[in-house]
C-alpha cells in the first residue's frame, strides 16, 4: 500500500499544481471512501488548502456518519461546514410533474454536488471525487451527482483496495468497517442494493478483461457474472462525456 498511497498523494500534488486551484473542497459523508480521499487530500496540500462539506439529510442520514463525518475533519485540521438539503428538497416536491423513486433518490447527490461546485466558484476552489473505481466500472452513482468531480481521488482503486488503504492510512476502524452506504434513504446500503458484496464484485471487476465465458468456465458463478457485465455495459455512459450527434 506504500507505493499507492504514495503515488496517490503526488499525483494530486502534480493536479493542483497543474489546474492552479488554490483549495479542494469536498463531500464528507462519514463512510470510507470519502474519508480516504479526505486524508489523502490533506496530506498532498496540506490542512489549510483542503474544506469539508457535510450534507446530511434530517431523517436520512445516520447520527452517527454525520458524528464520524465531524470528528475527522476536526482530526485532521480541516474547515467544514455543516449544511443539511432537507430545505433544498422541499421546492422540488413542488414541481407540477409527478416524481418516482429514481427521480426522488438521485435529485439528493445532484444537490450536494451543486453545493460543492458553488463552493467551489466561489473560492477557486477544485471539487474531489471519492468515488472508486468499483463504482465507477459499475455505474454506482448518480450521473452528475456523486460521479460529478474535477479529479477522482481514488478511482484507480477497487472497494477492497481502498479498504486496505484506509487500514495504512491509519483511519478509525468505526469507519473502515461500517456497511458501505449511499443513505439516499433509510436502512440503504450499497451491498444490500446491489446483491453482493464488494469483495465478490471486485472479484469479477479484476477480472473483467478476460471476459464473461472465460470466468464462468472456470466456476464464477454466472449470477454474479452476468450481473457485473450487464451493469458495466449499461452504465458506461455515466462516466463519458455525452455523445454529439455528427453532421454530414
Amino acid at each position: 500500500m506504500k507505493e499507492i498511497y504514495e503515488n496517490l498523494v503526488s499525483g494530486l500534488k502534480k493536479f493542483f499544481k497543474k489546474n492552479g486551484g488554490k483549495k479542494a473542497v469536498i463531500g464528507v459523508s462519514g463512510g470510507i471512501d470519502s474519508a480516504v480521499t479526505l486524508k489523502l487530500a490533506v496530506d498532498a496540500l496540506g490542512p489549510n488548502d483542503v474544506v469539508g462539506l457535510l450534507m446530511p439529510e434530517t431523517g436520512v442520514s445516520r447520527a452517527e456518519n454525520i458524528n464520524h463525518a465531524k470528528q475527522l475533519c476536526k482530526f485532521l485540521g480541516v474547515q467544514f461546514h455543516t449544511i443539511t438539503i432537507n430545505k433544498y428538497l422541499v421546492n422540488l416536491q413542488l414541481l407540477p410533474w409527478d416524481q418516482n423513486l429514481s427521480s426522488t433518490i438521485n435529485i439528493k447527490p445532484r444537490i450536494r454536488m451543486i453545493l460543492l461546485y458553488n463552493y467551489a466558484n466561489a473560492h477557486n476552489a477544485l471539487v474531489l471525487g471519492a468515488s472508486n473505481k468499483s463504482e465507477l466500472m459499475l455505474g454506482y452513482g448518480t450521473k452528475y451527482g456523486d460521479m460529478a468531480a474535477d479529479v477522482e481521488v481514488i478511482g484507480e482503486l477497487y472497494k477492497t483496495e481502498v479498504k486496505k488503504l484506509a487500514s495504512y492510512m491509519g483511519l478509525p476502524e468505526e469507519i473502515i468497517n461500517k456497511a458501505p452506504s449511499a443513505e439516499l434513504y433509510n436502512d440503504q446500503t450499497d451491498e444490500k442494493e446491489m446483491g453482493f458484496t464488494y469483495e465478490k464484485l471486485d472479484q469479477v471487476l479484476v477480472k473483467y478483461k478476460d471476459g464473461k465465458e472465460a470466468m464462468i468456465d472456470k466456476g464464477m458463478s454466472p449470477l454474479l457474472v452476468n450481473y457485473v457485465f450487464t451493469k458495466v455495459e449499461r452504465n458506461k455512459h455515466k462516466t463519458s462525456m455525452p455523445p454529439v450527434i455528427k453532421i454530414n
